[in-house]
This record gives structure tokens, sequence and C-alpha cells, in this order.
């Protein structure tokens, strides 16, 4: 089986002809991470080379070291540490902006916690049975979001409710179109970034606090879309489908593609990933069983039919 990214934790290794510049002195590296982008030569677990070289205020990259990064990776391997990246050269705020550059990163380091946040809007997608418990179990979350907002997925159209402060109902009829309904959250929420959850998924609030200060530092790297790790709990055990990143926290004015399995659209060099937590994702195993087949079903040959066998087994690190 495919061994892991230990960065990102993906399995999500290839070979590659990738190579990063040390002030002038090129080294090709042989596997990268489609995920993630950390280039490897070796086996190395550099989590307390990390660890380290991440908390200080200033990474310089050394080729010595079994791993390398452009200043793209870097800054989502910063956010494991709750830390964000400031390009200390016009070089590296070049290859910010047009990853992957061939420039070994080099930046200074800051608390992400530190920065004034940008507003975010909740949105939670859901069945009129799951209305009451979705709305229980995300209202903790106005403690950092401007606003929740409820779109029940129903066969005719009501009045939009406002049931307490800050926390809207809109209901709206479901053609088998998920980009179509995730869309129209996109429309109604009036802050400039949108975290979208399912009724199935919850976010803990260590990890969604942090969410308006990187919206803010992300913006200022003219970052639109934001993904997390997903971690796929079937039954409660943790299933081999993970990171599984799920890209959520989108500028609004973003828009989502695909009847199922949807994704927003952007370029891939204006999104990052971040580290410092993760989506639940609570399925059981009879869901699993007919989640693939039922997807496939409203958008023929997307239905991800080999899914269900990776949601099933449990994972191995």
């Amino acid at each position: 089986m495919e061994r892991r990214c230990p960065l990102c934790k993906g399995r999500s290794l290839s070979e590659t002809e990738r190579g990063l510049f040390y002030h002038g002195v090129y080294k090709r590296f042989s596997m990268a991470c489609e995920f993630c982008g950390v280039l490897l030569n070796d086996d190395t677990d550099f989590a307390g080379i990390l660890t380290l070289r991440l908390q200080a205020d200033h990474f310089v990259s050394n080729p010595e070291d079994g791993f390398g990064f452009d200043i793209y990776t870097l800054r989502s391997a910063a956010t494991r540490f709750c830390r964000s990246v400031v390009p200390d050269s016009e070089a590296q705020e070049t290859a910010l902006q047009n990853p992957h550059s061939d420039l070994a990163a080099s930046a200074y380091l800051r608390n992400i916690s530190g920065v004034t946040g940008d507003a975010i809007t909740l949105a939670v997608m859901c069945r009129e049975s799951d209305l009451t418990s979705v709305i229980a179990q995300n209202t903790v979350h106005l403690d950092w979001a401007r606003e929740l907002v409820v779109l029940v997925n129903t066969d005719d159209q009501k009045p939009e409710q406002q049931v307490q402060d800050r926390t809207r109902i809109v209901t709206r009829p479901f053609t088998g179109d998920f980009a179509r309904q995730r869309n129209h959250l996109q429309n109604i929420c009036a802050t400039p970034w949108v975290l979208q959850l399912d009724a199935d998924e919850t976010l803990s609030v260590e990890t969604a606090a942090l969410l308006p200060s990187l919206a803010a530092v992300a913006r200022g790297d003219g970052v639109v879309s934001i993904g997390l790790a997903r971690r796929n709990l079937v039954d409660g055990v943790l299933s081999d489908l993970y990171p599984d990143f799920q890209y959520r926290l989108n500028r609004s004015s973003l828009r989502y593609a695909g009847k199922v399995h949807e994704r927003p659209e952007r370029p891939w060099q204006a999104s990052m990933i971040a580290l410092h937590g993760a989506i639940d994702h609570h399925l059981t195993l009879a869901h699993v069983q007919s989640r693939s087949a039922r997807y496939e079903a409203l958008d023929p040959g997307r239905g991800r039919l080999d899914e269900a066998g990776e949601l099933m087994r449990p994972f191995c690190g």
C-alpha cells in the first residue's frame, strides 16, 4: 500500500523530476506529494525538525535536509503550528504567487492568532429531519462566525426564518444537484468568506476559532479557497480515506461545480490547505455502502464507486 506523506498524511506521493535551488545550487528530489507539494528523497520522519524550525522566527531551507519546500508548501506546513509565512525577499514573494517554484523556501514566521480576522458565515446544508440537531451543534460557532445560515433541502419553498440572533433558516427544493445548493448559500451570505459544512460534519471550536485570522492571512496572499483535512469516521472508526481535503472555506464570490463531490471553481494556485485541524465526518456503515451508488445515479461516472472500500477500511498510518 502506498505510504503516506509525512507532512499532510495523504496517500499522495509520486515520483517527480522537481528540484530546488539553494543559493544557486540545484538539488533534485525523487518524490513529491500531490496534495501539499513537499519534496522528499528518503523516508526520514521530519516531524521533530519541523517542530523546531517552524517555531522559530525565520525559516531558511537547508539543502542537507531529506525534504524540501517551496514557499507555497511552506505556508501549508506552517499552519500545522498555527503560523503564517511572510516572504523575506522579492524572489520569495514572486514564488508564493507562482507555485510550485524551484526556489527553496525562506520566510519569516508569524502566529496566525495575532491577525485581525475576516468575517465568515458558517453555512450548513441539511434535511428537514436534521434541522434541530444542526442548529444545536453549530450555534457554538457563533463565538467566531458572523452568522449561521442553515439551508434545508425540502420539496417546496418556505419563507426564510430568523430563529434567533444571527441564525437564519432558508428552505429550497433539492433537485439532485449539490453544487446548485452550495451556490445558493454562497449567494445569500453577506460576509466575504463562507465556511460550508454538511449536517453530518462537525468542526472543533479550537480548529474553527482560528479560521477568521487564517482567512485574513490568506486574503493578503491572494488566496480565495482554503482546504481542510476531513476525518471520515465510520461508526466512530477513522477510515483510511484521510486526509480527504475539502475546500469549504471560500470567498463568497466563488462558485461550486459538480452535481456530486462538488468543488469550488478556482485555479489551484489561488488555494491552500490548512493543517491545524480537521472536519469530522460522521458516517454509518450502511450509509457508506449505499452512498457511492446513490451519487452515481445522480451523476453517472462521478459517483466514485471505488471510494466505499477506502471508507470501510480502518486508518493505517
